[in-house]
């Protein structure tokens, strides 16, 4: 194992993807087994997102699934990856915060991005629209606000129980997220969406522009990626098969579908344009042996200087997903790790 790898938290972000032939409760219920799964292995958080209105993903509540998680587990951190903050208001988010805190003291992390709906249907019926996100630092001040009793947006409101609370924040970097969790002082989860260039300037960027905080005294980088592991790289590639497809449908169709088997992805009957953004999906993945995975890990975070990599891997075969994190957990060393909390590296609290 390099030193790269060893010296790196490895955390986890289940989408709760639904899969073909399986319904929503079944997916949530997954996520809760592979929160079991993961806190065994030893890695460090577990977190659930937020899609509304969308067929192949049943995480529409994350607070709710949080609290889920949080019940199942014993150590392990449990948080969010992210909630939308443009679709709810701030006060709202700290109460639930604010509670599953209560209720499981200092394993709760606050996981916030600034995208709203997936499409204006979505938005008029979460009373939001798009220009809502250009607001996502007053509304990241405001809820921050309410935790440290300082918000003035509405004087003499205060959220209970959330108020004097200790919850790691993190911003999901989307457009101006990185700069945003600058001014803030909070750590920073960010995704190679756009291609690893442009991922490796924001992190440059959001650590030059950092003020340290309360909550973080020196930057803080967590990088998500999908990473699958198998005995071969085609096992591997095949774990990632149903996701990309999923990706590439939901872009040439706007209908993001449930996860089918491997065997059932049409790579034969394609369009071009499917067939450019599957392959496009699939690229920007790691996958392989896991000599392979490690050297591509250590890569990326060499590259990168991350603290943390978040893993958001996704398939139909939860025999082979589960497989791949234990393959990973191995990698990472993370069985022998999984009583330390810092990994060998200062971080912000959580």
């Amino acid at each position: 194992m390099s030193s790269v790898i060893a010296t790196t938290r490895f955390s986890v972000l289940d989408r709760s993807r639904v899969r073909a032939g399986h319904d929503g409760p079944q997916a949530l219920r997954d996520t809760v087994a592979l929160a079991r799964e993961a806190e065994r292995l030893g890695y460090h958080r577990f977190w659930v997102s937020e899609h509304h209105s969308v067929p192949g993903v049943a995480g529409s509540a994350p607070a709710v699934l949080a609290a889920a998680v949080a019940s199942a587990t014993a150590t392990i951190r449990v948080g969010t990856g992210g909630v939308m903050l443009p679709n709810h208001q701030p006060l709202v988010v700290a109460e639930q915060f604010g509670v599953l805190e209560s209720l499981f003291p200092g394993r709760i992390d606050m996981g916030l991005g600034r995208s709203v709906g997936f499409t204006d249907g979505i938005r008029r019926a979460l009373g939001r629209g798009k220009e809502d996100a250009d607001d996502f630092g007053g509304q990241l001040g405001e809820l921050l606000g309410y935790f440290d009793g300082t918000q003035q947006a509405h004087p003499q409101v205060h959220a209970r129980p959330a108020e004097g609370l200790a919850v790691p924040a993190f911003v999901l970097a989307t457009g101006k997220g990185a700069r945003i969790a600058a001014e803030a002082g909070l750590p920073l989860v960010i995704a190679n969406v756009r291609g690893e260039d442009a991922m490796l300037r924001a992190i440059d960027d959001y650590r030059a522009a950092f003020r340290p905080s309360a909550r973080s005294e020196r930057p803080y980088v967590v990088v998500s990626g999908t990473v699958a592991i198998a005995d071969s790289t085609p096992e591997a590639r095949r774990i990632l098969l149903p996701e990309a497809w999923s990706t590439a449908y939901s872009r040439t169709r706007g209908e993001f579908p449930p996860l089918t088997p491997a065997e059932d992805v049409p790579t034969s009957t394609m369009t071009d344009r499917e067939r450019a953004l599957f392959e496009e999906a699939l690229r920007r993945q790691v996958y392989g042996t896991e000599e392979e995975v490690a050297d591509a890990l250590e890569k990326v975070i060499g590259h990168s200087g991350a603290d943390e990599f978040l893993v958001t891997t996704s398939t139909y075969d939860r025999t082979a997903l589960l497989g791949s994190y234990r393959r990973l957990a191995r990698l990472a060393g993370l069985d022998a790790a999984s009583g330390s909390e810092d990994h060998g590296r200062p971080a912000p609290r959580g």
